[in-house]
C-alpha cells in the first residue's frame, strides 16, 4: 500500500462516513489512488473540468456522476457538494490533486464533508 492510499484509508475510510474515496492529479487527470472497488478512472476527466466550468452554471444544473443526476450544494474553486437522495460526492481540490470522498445512506453527510476537507488541508499544508 502506498502513502497516498494509506492518506485515503486513514484520513477517510476510517471515519465509517466515507464510503469511497479517490485521488486524481490535475496535471493528467489520472487517478493516482482510490480505494478498492471505486473504479473512477472514466469521470476523472469529467470531476477535474467541474472545477473549471463555470461553478454558478453547475450550482443551477447539478451533475451527473456514475450516471446519476446529483443536485449541487456548494461549488465554487475548492469544493464541490453533490447529492442524490441518501447519496452524496464531495470534491475538494489542492494545487495538484482533485480529492473525491462519496457517502451513501446511513453515513453523516457532515461528517464526510468535515473528513475530506482535512485531508485536502493537509495536502495543501504538504504544498501540494
Amino acid at each position: 500500500m502506498n502513502q497516498a492510499q494509506t492518506l485515503l484509508l486513514d484520513g477517510l475510510i476510517k471515519t465509517k462516513h466515507v464510503h469511497k474515496a479517490a485521488l486524481i492529479r490535475l496535471s493528467d487527470m489520472n487517478v493516482m489512488t482510490s480505494t478498492q472497488g471505486f473504479g473512477i478512472q472514466n469521470w476523472a476527466s469529467v470531476i477535474v473540468q467541474a472545477f473549471f466550468n463555470n461553478p454558478a452554471q453547475m450550482r443551477k444544473e447539478g451533475q451527473y456522476f456514475y450516471d446519476r443526476y446529483y443536485k449541487c450544494f456548494r461549488a465554487d474553486g475548492n469544493s464541490i457538494y453533490l447529492k442524490a437522495k441518501e447519496e452524496g460526492v464531495i470534491l475538494v481540490k489542492t494545487a495538484s490533486f482533485v480529492l473525491v470522498g462519496t457517502y451513501c445512506q446511513g453515513m453523516y453527510p457532515s461528517v464526510c464533508v468535515e473528513a475530506v476537507e482535512k485531508l485536502a488541508d493537509y495536502l495543501r499544508a504538504k504544498g501540494n
